[in-house]
């Protein structure tokens, strides 16, 4: 049976204001509850309002006291995206901790963002690229820390720099783990940048392992009409406790990144087990395909060339 006993400490959150994307479910409305839990407020900007309400909802039955809010957030427009920005920049309050853990992954044909861009490299990464720059200011008035959730996926294909719109030849695993190494590289240079310039923001990296969450679930908005052979799979194994993990120890390497003392900026967390597919949290070797500074400054150019925004700090 899956281990239960898994777990880790969140530090006193109190006074401390949490922004987590793709809050409304899974990973993310669980980390959301423990940030709630550990007395911070939280931020969830959601697509889908009623799904929203929900979370926000469940959270509150579970923490009584629980301060969290909605705001509207479609990663998948780049207004969408400057809207939100806009609307926590006029709210003038410091953000300490930034989660950006939403995400898609694989759908079966080709679909594009807002914008036209491939969606899981609109929306995994430009769109919480374009948001960590909206919000950079709030970010350093917090002195903030950012966890970008990537994926083992990141561990392997690569960025395919002469058609990064997979507009020749679409390959849905390979485009997801493009748009995760993208992320992966672009929140190590944020980390950078940000000692250069000394902005305060310390920006890290995890990756959940493998759980049966709703990424390979049945999903209308990607195309999906039913769930995947591949979730099928993992749920029997992470009801019986064999190999991956449960939407709960998937939760907690992120959990881990953003608000334990002893996370580092630069640094990468995920589950011990074998294979990190599951298991307690702890820092990892950083992904080959996420060390090259080089790609990682091209990645920047390029991300602010295809959404038009700029560091604002």
């Amino acid at each position: 049976m899956p281990r239960q006993d898994i777990d880790i400490t969140v530090p006193d959150l109190t006074g401390k204001r949490a922004v987590v994307t793709g809050a409304s479910d899974g990973i993310g409305l669980g980390i959301a509850l423990r940030l709630a839990a550990a007395g911070a407020e939280v931020v969830m900007p959601v697509r889908n309002p009623c799904k929203g309400e929900g979370a926000a909802a469940r959270i509150r039955e579970q923490i009584p006291d629980a301060n969290v809010s909605l705001r509207a957030l479609d990663l998948s427009s780049l207004a969408s995206v400057a809207e939100l920005g806009r609307t926590l920049l006029d709210e003038d309050r410091p953000v300490h901790l930034l989660v950006n853990n939403a995400g898609v992954m694989t759908p079966p044909d080709r679909r594009t963002t807002a914008d036209g861009i491939e969606l899981q490299l609109g929306t995994n990464h430009l769109g919480h690229f374009a948001l960590v720059n909206h919000l950079l200011p709030l970010l350093r008035a917090g002195q903030a820390r950012v966890t970008s959730q990537i994926s083992v996926a990141a561990n392997r294909n690569a960025i395919n720099w002469d058609d990064l719109n997979w507009e020749r030849s679409y390959d849905g695993m390979r485009a997801y783990s493009q748009s995760k190494i993208a992320f992966g590289l672009f929140a190590l240079e944020l980390h950078r940048r940000s000692e250069a310039a000394g902005w305060g923001i310390t920006s890290n990296l995890s990756h959940p392992g493998v759980a049966p969450t709703s990424l390979l679930a049945a999903r209308p908005e990607v195309g999906r009409a039913k769930d995947t052979l591949g979730v099928r799979l993992i749920r029997a194994l992470s009801a019986r406790g064999i190999l991956v993990g449960t939407v709960h120890t998937a939760q907690l390497p992120a959990l881990y990144a953003a608000t334990s003392p002893r996370a580092v900026g630069g640094g990468f967390y995920g589950p011990s087990g074998p294979g990190h597919l599951g298991g307690p949290p702890a820092e990892q070797r950083l992904y080959s395909r996420l060390r090259g500074t080089e790609e990682a400054r091209r990645v920047w150019q390029t991300s602010e060339e295809l959404t038009g925004v700029r560091s604002r700090a």
